[in-house]
């Protein structure tokens, strides 16, 4: 599934241009175009409202394209569906707010839509998880996950980091098929391709990506956006891989147990390793020794990071695996 069109409804000709160079793109499922928008501050722009909704319904009638848009409150929901708006999607702002999703479950029972639910803000997956529970529970039986990323205190070259581990850990947790949003992770069109194939990669069901006949010009998230003919060639460039696993299961079969295999000698040697740090514990109260010693421990995690990149391993995986391990090793020691 290819959700395309722009972060924003902003005119009539704008999103009839749009939708009809879309249109174009035979990949292209759905057009997407933002009617209500949450800014931060109150004097960007916020949308052009139900006027926007007329535009959009006309690029559907015109086009063919099926349309889609974020609704946040009761009163958006009843204009997009006065409007047939043919899918709708939560956003992440509303997600983070049990009392906004539980309004609008409450406006959806009896509507028969696909409801797309974007990740929260933050990175908490039970509050996510809990958004569709509270649809399910409404009734809604089209569930569509989004992946748009999470606000991240470290720098990053990404607008909203993907943490791709928490979308995979939904999709073990509950059955809903998953798109990502590569334009909000990214905030940057050249990012746009590798974070894409990623994705895809990681076994996405489909892609969001913002498009605008003139991205510079752009009213809201100018950065991120591309042009349809961009967004053609983009697909071209991706290499979509099957879900069908039936083909492939027999030769991952072995690969997989092998992994079994390491994971179970993993964890034995963490039980051995606990079971000498609290020897140790135990001496170091005998003998009136502090349980933390800093230098020791910044030159072992350094002689650690050096040997996994001589072996090739990510130096950030080693720090929080060793981190992980040291905080454990001190709990132990100290109880």
């Amino acid at each position: 599934m290819i959700i395309a069109g722009p972060c924003s409804v902003e005119s009539e000709s704008q999103i009839l241009a749009t939708a009809r160079a879309l249109a174009e793109i035979p990949a292209v499922s759905l057009l997407r175009g933002g009617i209500w928008k949450p800014r931060t501050r109150p004097d960007a722009f916020e949308g052009r409202g139900e006027e926007g909704l007329a535009w959009l319904l006309q690029a559907k009638k015109e086009t063919g394209l099926p349309t889609a848009t974020e609704v946040a409150t009761p009163e958006h929901l009843e204009l997009a569906l006065k409007y047939e708006v043919d899918a709708l999607w939560i956003g992440a702002r509303t997600v983070v707010n049990p009392f906004s999703v539980q309004q609008l479950a409450d406006g959806l029972r009896g509507v028969d839509v696909p409801i797309f639910v974007k990740n929260p803000v933050a990175p908490d997956l039970n509050l996510w998880i809990g958004a569709f529970e509270r649809l399910q529970k409404a009734g809604v039986k089209q569930l569509f996950a989004i992946h748009r990323g999470f606000s991240y205190y470290k720098e990053s070259p990404y607008r909203n980091f993907p943490m791709w581990e928490i979308p995979i850990e939904l999709t073990q947790r509950i059955n809903v098929p998953i798109i990502t949003d590569v334009s909000h992770i990214c905030g940057n069109r050249e990012l746009l391709l590798p974070t894409a194939q990623k994705a895809l990669d990681l076994a996405s069901d489909g892609l969001m990506i913002e498009c605008h006949v003139h991205p510079e010009e752009a009213l809201t998230d100018a950065r991120q956006q591309i042009t349809p003919d961009v967004l053609k060639t983009m697909l071209e460039k991706l290499v979509f891989r099957s879900k069908d696993t039936g083909c492939v299961e027999r030769d991952l079969a072995g690969l997989r147990g092998e992994i079994d295999d390491i994971d179970d000698e993993l964890l034995q040697l963490l039980a051995r390793r606990m079971e000498v740090s609290a020897q140790i514990g135990e001496y170091k109260k005998r003998h009136n020794v502090t349980v933390v010693q800093m230098d020791r421990w910044r030159k072992i995690l350094s002689d650690h990071v050096s040997t996994g990149r001589e072996l090739g391993l990510d130096e950030e995986l080693v720090n929080a695996v060793f981190e992980a391990i040291h905080h454990a090793s001190i709990q132990r020691q100290i109880f």
